[in-house]
């Protein structure tokens, strides 16, 4: 088997300041795409990436758009998107507020699906292009505590289902990865008691997405593939 390539490829990466973001942008830069990470905080440096646009409201479509419009201009268009964008509250419903819902819901699914929208112009102009989710694997089976949560991710798995459909014809392919709990040091300190060595590193995750981004992965779309580790 060849060694994966994503050389020639232009991928743009939400969220891309935090752990698994800086992650995807790094395993995605080694196999030779060039990448440019999008987040809310403020632009910093990061090595082998084109460049950082910082200051990215992705529930806003004019700001997601003119994001979109300087990371076309500095990749000359681009042919990858990855949704890393998100966050996370446990409460229960009982003592939990409504806030949270909205607050998840804004978060995980509206930034996902402005980012798809404001990408698809350009997307459907280039050739194998390929949208990639992050969803959670507590959108199959949510615990205690995970409602507001699982409920919003749940929302990214049938938007990546709906939007394949919608696009299947048209050269893009948009897939999701269900990951269990990612080896963070937020998870670590949150969880100081658990097996970290059961969780899914940044890395790992980032490799599955590098797959389905690639041409070895042109007959998948529809796709919401768990990355559970050994939890």
């Amino acid at each position: 088997m060849t060694e994966l390539s994503l050389a020639n490829r232009h991928i743009v990466v939400t969220g891309g300041l935090g752990v698994l973001g800086r992650a995807v942008g790094a395993v995605l830069t080694q196999h030779g795409a060039r990448v440019v990470l999008l987040d809310r905080a403020p632009a910093q440096d990061v090595p082998g990436v084109v460049t950082v646009i910082g200051g990215v409201d992705l529930t806003d479509p004019d700001t997601t758009r003119l994001a979109f419009d300087q990371a076309t201009e500095r990749l000359n268009g681009f042919d990858g998107l990855v949704n890393v964008a998100g966050g996370f509250r446990w409460e229960t419903l009982e003592s939990g507020s409504l806030e949270s819902w909205d607050a998840l819901y804004a978060m995980n699914l509206r930034s996902t699906v402005v980012a798809c929208r404001e990408a698809l112009p350009r997307l459907v102009q280039a050739a194998g292009s390929g949208i990639v989710n992050v969803g959670a694997l507590a959108a199959q089976k949510a615990g205690m505590g995970m409602g507001a949560y699982a409920a919003s991710k749940a929302g990214v798995a049938r938007l990546t289902e709906a939007l394949a459909e919608e696009l299947k014809d048209r050269g893009v392919r948009v897939n999701a990865v269900l990951p269990s709990i990612l080896d963070t040091p937020a998870n670590r300190a949150d969880m100081p008691d658990a097996d970290a060595t059961r969780w899914v590193p940044p890395r790992s995750l980032a490799a599955v997405i590098a797959f389905l981004l690639s041409d070895d992965a042109s007959a998948v779309t529809g796709a919401c593939l768990p990355v559970a580790g050994r939890v």
